[in-house]
Protein backbone atom coordinates (compact mmCIF):
# COMPACT_ATOMS: atom_id res chain seq x y z
CA UNK A 1 0.00 0.00 0.00
CA UNK A 2 1.32 3.12 -0.73
CA UNK A 3 2.15 5.33 2.09
CA UNK A 4 -0.23 8.00 2.71
CA UNK A 5 2.27 11.27 2.40
CA UNK A 6 2.76 14.38 5.07
CA UNK A 7 -0.37 16.52 5.08
CA UNK A 8 1.03 19.64 4.99
CA UNK A 9 -0.70 22.56 7.52
CA UNK A 10 -1.25 25.52 5.32
CA UNK A 11 -1.32 28.31 7.22
CA UNK A 12 -5.06 30.25 6.99
CA UNK A 13 -5.00 33.41 5.52
CA UNK A 14 -6.19 36.21 8.32
CA UNK A 15 -9.49 37.70 7.22
CA UNK A 16 -8.53 41.33 8.27
CA UNK A 17 -6.61 42.52 4.99
CA UNK A 18 -3.53 44.64 5.98
CA UNK A 19 -4.03 47.46 3.80
CA UNK A 20 -0.34 47.82 3.41
CA UNK A 21 -0.17 44.49 1.42
CA UNK A 22 -3.12 46.37 -0.93
CA UNK A 23 -0.72 49.26 -1.84
CA UNK A 24 1.60 48.61 -5.13
CA UNK A 25 4.97 49.71 -5.62
CA UNK A 26 3.43 53.07 -6.77
CA UNK A 27 1.66 54.04 -3.92
CA UNK A 28 4.41 56.65 -2.79
CA UNK A 29 4.05 58.60 -5.99
CA UNK A 30 -0.16 58.77 -5.45
CA UNK A 31 0.89 60.23 -2.34
CA UNK A 32 3.34 62.19 -3.16
CA UNK A 33 1.21 63.63 -5.97
CA UNK A 34 -1.66 63.98 -3.66
CA UNK A 35 0.73 66.26 -1.53
CA UNK A 36 1.85 68.26 -4.44
CA UNK A 37 -1.95 68.81 -5.60
CA UNK A 38 -2.66 70.22 -1.46
CA UNK A 39 0.56 72.29 -1.72
CA UNK A 40 -0.39 73.73 -5.33
CA UNK A 41 -3.66 74.62 -4.31
CA UNK A 42 -2.24 76.37 -1.10
CA UNK A 43 -0.40 78.62 -3.11
CA UNK A 44 -3.16 79.37 -5.27
CA UNK A 45 -5.65 80.41 -2.53
CA UNK A 46 -2.84 82.11 -0.57
CA UNK A 47 -1.92 84.08 -4.37
CA UNK A 48 -5.44 85.03 -4.58
CA UNK A 49 -5.73 86.78 -1.05
CA UNK A 50 -2.65 88.64 -1.92
CA UNK A 51 -3.69 89.55 -5.17
CA UNK A 52 -6.81 91.45 -4.35
CA UNK A 53 -4.64 94.41 -1.95
CA UNK A 54 -2.15 94.55 -4.50
CA UNK A 55 -4.58 94.99 -7.41
CA UNK A 56 -5.91 98.33 -5.69
CA UNK A 57 -2.86 99.41 -4.20
CA UNK A 58 -1.41 99.32 -8.07
CA UNK A 59 -4.87 101.04 -9.04
CA UNK A 60 -4.77 103.82 -6.33
CA UNK A 61 -1.15 103.99 -7.71
CA UNK A 62 -2.24 104.29 -11.54
CA UNK A 63 -5.37 106.87 -10.30
CA UNK A 64 -3.04 109.98 -9.97
CA UNK A 65 -1.86 109.25 -13.63
CA UNK A 66 -4.77 108.86 -14.86
CA UNK A 67 -5.92 111.87 -13.42
CA UNK A 68 -3.28 113.86 -14.53
CA UNK A 69 -4.23 112.77 -18.21
CA UNK A 70 -7.74 114.57 -17.29
CA UNK A 71 -6.14 117.50 -15.41
CA UNK A 72 -5.18 119.93 -18.79
CA UNK A 73 -8.84 119.40 -20.65
CA UNK A 74 -11.25 121.80 -21.33
CA UNK A 75 -14.43 122.11 -19.31
CA UNK A 76 -17.32 123.98 -19.49
CA UNK A 77 -17.54 127.12 -17.37
CA UNK A 78 -20.06 129.37 -18.75
CA UNK A 79 -22.28 130.86 -21.40
CA UNK A 80 -20.96 134.55 -23.31
CA UNK A 81 -23.78 136.25 -22.26
CA UNK A 82 -22.79 135.80 -18.62
CA UNK A 83 -19.92 137.54 -19.61
CA UNK A 84 -20.69 141.33 -19.76
CA UNK A 85 -18.11 143.00 -22.35
CA UNK A 86 -17.36 146.11 -20.28
CA UNK A 87 -13.45 144.57 -19.34
CA UNK A 88 -14.10 143.78 -16.18
CA UNK A 89 -13.27 140.27 -14.40
CA UNK A 90 -15.95 138.10 -12.96
CA UNK A 91 -15.45 134.87 -10.88
CA UNK A 92 -16.70 131.91 -12.51
CA UNK A 93 -16.58 128.06 -10.17
CA UNK A 94 -14.96 125.31 -12.28
CA UNK A 95 -17.33 122.23 -11.80
CA UNK A 96 -17.07 118.58 -13.09
CA UNK A 97 -17.49 114.98 -11.88
CA UNK A 98 -14.64 113.53 -9.77
CA UNK A 99 -13.84 109.58 -9.17
CA UNK A 100 -11.67 109.46 -5.90
CA UNK A 101 -10.91 105.68 -5.75
CA UNK A 102 -14.09 104.03 -5.52
CA UNK A 103 -16.05 106.98 -5.01
CA UNK A 104 -17.85 109.63 -7.35
CA UNK A 105 -18.82 113.38 -6.49
CA UNK A 106 -20.84 114.46 -9.31
CA UNK A 107 -20.68 118.00 -10.13
CA UNK A 108 -18.02 119.16 -7.63
CA UNK A 109 -16.44 122.34 -7.87
CA UNK A 110 -12.50 121.89 -7.98
CA UNK A 111 -11.32 125.31 -8.46
CA UNK A 112 -12.49 128.96 -9.32
CA UNK A 113 -11.35 131.24 -12.60
CA UNK A 114 -11.76 135.42 -13.50
CA UNK A 115 -13.23 135.52 -17.04
CA UNK A 116 -13.68 138.97 -18.92
CA UNK A 117 -13.75 140.21 -22.20
CA UNK A 118 -13.58 143.69 -24.34
CA UNK A 119 -15.92 145.74 -26.11
CA UNK A 120 -17.46 144.03 -29.06
CA UNK A 121 -15.41 141.37 -28.56
CA UNK A 122 -15.83 137.49 -28.77
CA UNK A 123 -12.90 136.25 -27.50
CA UNK A 124 -12.26 135.74 -23.80
CA UNK A 125 -9.69 135.92 -21.21
CA UNK A 126 -9.37 133.55 -18.43
CA UNK A 127 -7.39 133.62 -14.96
CA UNK A 128 -6.99 131.25 -12.51
CA UNK A 129 -8.53 132.63 -8.85
CA UNK A 130 -5.60 130.98 -6.67
CA UNK A 131 -2.66 132.92 -6.28
CA UNK A 132 0.56 132.32 -7.01
CA UNK A 133 2.11 133.34 -3.73
CA UNK A 134 0.35 130.75 -1.03
CA UNK A 135 -2.53 129.63 -2.72
CA UNK A 136 -5.20 131.79 -1.68
CA UNK A 137 -8.03 133.01 -3.36
CA UNK A 138 -7.80 136.65 -5.32
CA UNK A 139 -10.79 139.18 -5.15
CA UNK A 140 -11.56 141.90 -6.79
CA UNK A 141 -10.91 145.23 -5.00
CA UNK A 142 -13.63 147.42 -6.99
CA UNK A 143 -12.12 150.92 -5.20
CA UNK A 144 -8.60 150.27 -6.61
CA UNK A 145 -9.99 147.96 -10.14
CA UNK A 146 -7.30 145.50 -9.01
CA UNK A 147 -7.03 142.07 -8.02
CA UNK A 148 -5.99 141.77 -4.30
CA UNK A 149 -5.26 138.46 -2.32
CA UNK A 150 -6.62 138.89 1.06
CA UNK A 151 -4.03 136.51 2.75
CA UNK A 152 -0.32 138.38 2.20
CA UNK A 153 -1.74 141.51 0.38
CA UNK A 154 -0.20 140.44 -2.93
CA UNK A 155 -1.96 142.73 -5.94
CA UNK A 156 -2.51 141.90 -9.43
CA UNK A 157 -4.27 144.57 -12.47
CA UNK A 158 -7.26 143.32 -14.26
CA UNK A 159 -5.35 141.38 -16.86
CA UNK A 160 -3.18 139.59 -14.16
CA UNK A 161 -0.22 141.52 -14.27
CA UNK A 162 2.11 142.22 -10.78
CA UNK A 163 1.51 145.28 -9.17
CA UNK A 164 4.78 145.82 -7.48
CA UNK A 165 5.62 145.59 -4.25
CA UNK A 166 3.99 142.45 -4.21
CA UNK A 167 4.91 139.17 -2.39
CA UNK A 168 3.82 136.97 -4.87
CA UNK A 169 6.77 136.09 -7.06
CA UNK A 170 4.97 135.94 -10.10
CA UNK A 171 1.76 136.92 -12.17
CA UNK A 172 -2.00 135.67 -11.50
CA UNK A 173 -1.64 132.48 -13.76
CA UNK A 174 -3.63 132.86 -17.52
CA UNK A 175 -5.65 129.59 -18.66
CA UNK A 176 -6.44 128.87 -22.36
CA UNK A 177 -10.13 129.52 -23.31
CA UNK A 178 -12.25 128.73 -25.94
CA UNK A 179 -15.97 129.97 -27.01
CA UNK A 180 -17.83 127.09 -28.93
CA UNK A 181 -20.14 128.16 -31.65
CA UNK A 182 -23.37 127.89 -29.32
CA UNK A 183 -21.66 130.67 -27.14
CA UNK A 184 -20.60 128.11 -24.52
CA UNK A 185 -17.35 128.97 -22.31
CA UNK A 186 -14.62 126.48 -21.74
CA UNK A 187 -11.55 126.72 -19.87
CA UNK A 188 -8.48 124.61 -19.83
CA UNK A 189 -8.15 123.63 -15.93
CA UNK A 190 -4.68 123.54 -14.33
CA UNK A 191 -3.36 124.16 -11.20
CA UNK A 192 -0.09 125.46 -10.59
CA UNK A 193 2.91 125.28 -8.03
CA UNK A 194 2.49 128.59 -5.79
CA UNK A 195 5.43 130.02 -4.24
CA UNK A 196 7.52 129.96 -7.26
CA UNK A 197 8.70 132.44 -9.95
CA UNK A 198 8.08 130.27 -12.90
CA UNK A 199 4.73 128.57 -14.21
CA UNK A 200 4.53 125.29 -13.85
CA UNK A 201 1.67 122.99 -13.85
CA UNK A 202 0.93 120.39 -11.34
CA UNK A 203 0.64 116.95 -12.13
Amino acid sequence: MPRAGKRRNHPTKNTVTDLSETKGPHAGDVAGRRNFFAEAMALVCGGLAILTPVAAGVWMFLDPLRRRGEAATFLPVTELKAIPDDGVPRQFAVVTDRIDAWTGFAAEPIGAVYLRREKGSDEVEALSATCPHAGCFVEIDPEEKCFRCPCHSSRFTVDGQMVAPSPSPRAMDGLACRVDKNGGVAVKWQNFYTGIAEKVAKP
